[in-house]
């Protein structure tokens, strides 16, 4: 088989993760960004990681001020064109996340959909180091993961065939130690048989390291949810918000 093409699996990036994350799911987070955090019009957040914009776009939709970061080209093109389209305060950065250091101070940094899991310990106090830096006093830090200890049961081999419009999905999922991670290895088939293979490494973290990390950064861990807002996260929830305060 041959492999594809990058021009189309990039022209289908935005149809595979709104199949994986719904848009009302997205709806529900910004509404409690907003009540939580006492988001009004002209308030500035630093969207971390932030992909084709979901919470950027969502968020500046209401008058916030938005920041948009992500290192992938697309991304940041994708959100450019929409920012213009609709005038929306949004300024789409592309950058080196690991490296990332903000030139404006924010009241709110996000960093959702687990991105934040795809750095290992050293790498994560140095992007939550630059983020602590960039809020403004008693600024918030909210974090979305589903790689946490307290969540993650995976023993061993876990494979899964998912289709994504066209697109057929082959995942080979396996738990490692030292450091504690998730291996991810996907081949992407497309309906003409061409295919493409992509290693993914979510790093787990167990809460009690979360904290130590924000600790190290100069923030402190207020609340777990999972549920937004709306329930307090316990061992074998499916997802956590975790909420801190720059100390």
């Amino acid at each position: 088989m041959e492999n594809i093409n990058d021009s189309y699996f990039d022209g289908h990036y935005k149809e595979i993760w709104r199949s994986i994350i719904p848009e009302q799911l997205t709806i529900r987070e910004v509404d409690f960004m907003i009540s939580y955090f006492d988001l009004k019009p002209g308030s500035k957040v630093l969207d971390i990681m932030c992909g084709f914009g979901r919470h950027a776009i969502a968020l500046a939709r209401r008058d916030i001020e938005v920041t948009a970061v992500d290192n992938l080209n697309d991304y940041i093109t994708e959100i450019n064109k929409v920012a213009k389209d609709h005038h929306l305060p949004i300024k789409p950065v592309k950058a080196n996340i690991a490296v990332y250091k903000p030139d404006e101070t924010f009241d709110l940094s996000i960093c959702m959909g687990n991105s934040l899991n795809f750095f290992n310990e050293e790498q994560t106090i140095k992007i939550l180091t630059n983020i602590a830096i960039a809020l403004k006093p008693n600024g918030h830090l909210l974090i979305n993961s589903w790689s946490l200890e307290e969540i993650v049961n995976l023993k061993g081999n876990n494979n899964a065939e998912t289709q994504v419009g066209d697109l057929k999905f082959i995942n080979e999922s396996k738990q490692l130690t030292n450091p504690s991670r998730i291996e991810t290895k996907s081949t992407i088939i497309t309906p003409k048989g061409e295919t493409e293979i992509k290693i993914a490494i979510d790093y787990i973290f167990s809460i009690s390291q979360i904290e130590s990390m924000l600790k190290k950064a100069g923030l402190k861990l207020e609340k777990i949810y999972s549920i937004p807002g709306k329930k307090i996260f316990t061992a074998g929830d499916p997802r956590a918000y975790i909420i801190s305060k720059k100390d």
